[in-house]
């Protein structure tokens, strides 16, 4: 547990860290736009590895694959702190996440190894905690070595050492003995088409209705591809012998359900992480150190109820009310959220916050839990590598979306703001009077550059310009939040139709312990 926890420690701080420091290394680097592909190249490259890892585990052991996925995570870390312009930055953390795409998956399928679901509860609850403290510290050392002589290069350094410390904890305490299958086939054609379907569809909803039109050919093609690619790998999984994602587990309604959830919560919670810093930095004009600190709530109450509800589970084996109150909160949350414009206090932003915070606690780490006890032994871990697939899927698909309708939102606001003012003018111009209309119009056409810089450039705009430009990001951030009730009413739907079977297994007996 030491060697899994710092492991997945190292590769959740990654992601936590780079939210709150996003908008200063865009206004470095340049490309607002492409704000969504630092976040969304990790998650989907993380994405379509999450279930690669799973099988490989199987097949040349669960150590191997896990010091080979923190072996990548450490070069790629390297490679973003060293990043000289957007491209290279976005490359690096598509690396990145292929490590993280092990570093997530493999801790779940270590665990159902050994102990068993019911049992699992409490080590779920310890996931969790991981989960949340890293969350917690993510935006805080995000937002201090932002704002120190550091910079945000550190926020990738900074888990080299980590990451180097866990693989020498990992050689030495990590015995768990595997006979690996080095003689059974890789299903490489699967893992591609799964990884070009998942591409190809986050790289539509990130392009679609900003940079491309949504009935452009490129749009429509990218949309076919998408459908082609994603009918291709399930013909090539029906018949693969040792299948990336075997087809027969979508026979398995806890499955099929438990991953539909998992996808809206990845949408929800990765969402919700990459764009909250971005919106009280450039609508409240807070510090990335203050943004980072006003996600507590967020964190801590999935900390509460992610260990919470791993010991509640591990006690009466029972778990669907949790899932369901959990999304039932989600709704509530973004709600707040979703009205937060009119609440100058933040009241709406932090209790918004902690809703949605509970909500994922109870859902997370139960989800799998739920998909690992109803599925045999021998699908345990390609199961439990889909699962994390579909989350991951739900986040990567998530934060394109999500970019998508603030991009969209802003483009237009700052668009009609530039369009009144011309008319302004031209009011103006036919009444002979000069009421500085004329100025703020040509000081707006420059600002859409300006909204796509760094929070300080946006704050340092001229006063009326600036107030413009901010309630163009305050209105296009509640778009944002708006897009979440109906993912979260869509995760209420799958889990009320969970059968909520109890969790197999128990506490054993000392004696059965011991001789284990």
């Amino acid at each position: 547990m030491v060697g899994l926890v710092l492991a997945m420690l190292t590769s959740m701080l990654t992601n936590s860290i780079v939210g709150t420091a996003l908008p200063t290394i865009m206004g470095e680097l340049g490309g607002q736009d492409r704000l969504a592909w630092v976040a969304t190249a990790a998650l989907l490259t993380m994405t379509a590895s999450t279930p690669v890892w799973g099988k490989l585990s199987d097949i040349w052991g669960r150590k191997l694959l896990f010091q080979i996925s923190l072996g990548i995570f450490i070069v790629a870390s390297v490679a973003a702190g060293l990043a000289q312009d957007i491209d290279w930055l976005i490359a690096a953390r598509a690396l990145q996440g292929l490590g993280i795409g092990g570093l997530a998956t493999l801790p779940n399928i270590i665990l159902g190894d050994v102990v068993s679901p019911r049992e699992r509860g409490r080590y779920s609850g310890l996931i969790g905690m991981v989960f949340g403290v890293s969350t917690v510290l993510g935006p805080l050392v995000g937002g201090f070595l932002v704002d120190s002589p550091l910079g945000w290069r550190w926020c990738f350094l900074i888990t080299v050492p980590l990451a180097v410390f866990a693989f020498v904890v990992i050689q030495f305490m990590f015995t768990m003995p595997f006979v690996p299958r080095r003689d059974s086939p890789v299903d490489y054609t699967g893992a591609a088409l799964i990884f070009g379907a998942a591409s190809t569809a986050i790289v539509l909803l990130s392009l679609g209705g900003t940079q491309i039109a949504w009935t452009s050919p490129l749009a429509i093609g990218l949309g076919v591809g998408a459908v082609a690619l994603t009918a291709a790998a399930v013909l090539v999984e029906r018949r693969a012998p040792e299948a990336i994602i075997p087809v027969r587990l979508f026979r398995d309604r806890t499955f099929v359900l438990s991953s539909a959830a998992s996808t809206c919560v990845g949408m929800m919670m990765f969402g919700l992480i990459i764009y909250m810093p971005q919106y009280l930095q450039m609508v409240h004009g807070m510090s990335p150190t203050v943004s980072g600190m006003m996600t507590l709530p967020l964190v801590a109450s999935f900390l509460v109820t992610s260990i919470g509800s791993g010991y509640a589970v591990s006690g009466s084996g029972r778990w669907k009310v949790y899932p369901v109150v959990g999304m039932v909160l989600c709704v509530v949350g973004f709600v707040l959220l979703s009205v937060a414009h009119l609440d100058p206090g933040l009241t709406s932003v932090i209790a918004g916050q902690a809703l949605v915070g509970l909500g994922f606690g109870l859902n997370m780490q139960l989800l799998l839990l739920a998909t690992q006890s109803s599925l045999p032994t021998a699908d345990m871990a390609a199961g439990t590598g889909a699962v994390v697939f579909f989350r991951n899927l739900g986040g990567a698909t998530g934060v394109a979306a999500f970019g998508a309708v603030m991009v969209g939102r802003l483009n237009t606001e700052l668009a009609a703001a530039l369009a009144a003012a011309r008319e302004r003018v031209a009011a103006d111009a036919a009444a002979g009077i000069d009421s500085g209309a004329e100025e703020t119009a040509a000081e707006l056409a420059g600002a859409a550059e300006a909204a796509q810089g760094s929070p300080e450039l946006v704050h340092s705009l001229p006063g009326p310009v600036r107030e413009i430009v901010v309630g163009a990001f305050d209105h296009a951030m509640q778009g944002v939040f708006l897009a979440g009730v109906p993912i979260a009413v869509l995760g209420l739907v799958a889990v009320v139709f969970m059968r909520g079977v109890p969790l197999r297994g128990g506490p054993r007996p000392e004696a059965e312990k011991a001789q284990r």
